[in-house]
């Protein structure tokens, strides 16, 4: 009986396994570094006037893979090449 309650009593104390904690950006990638200029400014279709990335394209940058990070910098240089000043 003691046995028992000894191997019990060795599972409870022992302590939780420790998580590493999860980098604020977990998906940062150099291969394709962010188009933001610091300007900052959005339009009336929510774009920005620096980077030309729309709102959501920004919002989603965090989380996106290398693939989508470039479909997003391409746009946003379609935005660019095809706006008006």
């Amino acid at each position: 009986m003691w046995n028992l309650i000894s191997k019990v009593s060795e599972v409870v104390t022992q302590p939780a396994p420790v998580r590493a904690a999860k980098p604020l950006y977990s998906n940062v990638s150099p291969v394709v570094p962010s188009p933001c200029t610091s300007v900052c400014r959005l339009d009336e279709q929510k774009v920005c006037l620096g980077c030309f990335r729309h709102v959501e394209d920004i919002r989603e940058w965090r989380s996106a893979d290398d693939e989508r990070r470039r479909v997003i910098c391409a746009e946003a240089a379609h935005r660019k090449a095809t706006s008006h000043p």
